[in-house]
């Protein structure tokens, strides 16, 4: 059987790859904002896990709003970084600074 302390690693794990991903890679915007989604991806883990066990459905919606969020930052954050490709030619962080007006 699966108890909520299973969801609870879960989300733990995936958090954490997701921090790991944000602070060990400096160059990549797109592992980047993969790192975000998996850090999101977790967020949900735990509101619909705690949904669940509690009998709420206030968590499964809180889940869905920040799924819209997801969605919306990665269409966002695609969108500058195609801007950011067709300006400098690469997609590094370390070269954003080139962009200042």
């Amino acid at each position: 059987m699966i108890y909520l302390e299973h969801y609870l690693f879960l989300a733990a794990v995936i958090f954490t790859i997701g921090v790991l991903g944000i602070f060990l890679n400096k160059k990549n915007v797109i592992i980047i904002l993969m790192s975000i989604e998996l850090i999101l991806l977790s967020v949900n883990i735990n509101l619909i896990s705690f949904s669940v066990f509690l009998n709420d459905i206030s968590g499964q919606i809180f889940a869905m709003l920040t799924l819209t969020v997801a969605a919306a930052e990665a269409a966002i954050g695609l969108a500058i970084l195609v801007v950011f490709y067709r300006n400098l030619g690469s997609i590094e962080v370390n070269k954003i600074n080139k962009l200042k007006g």
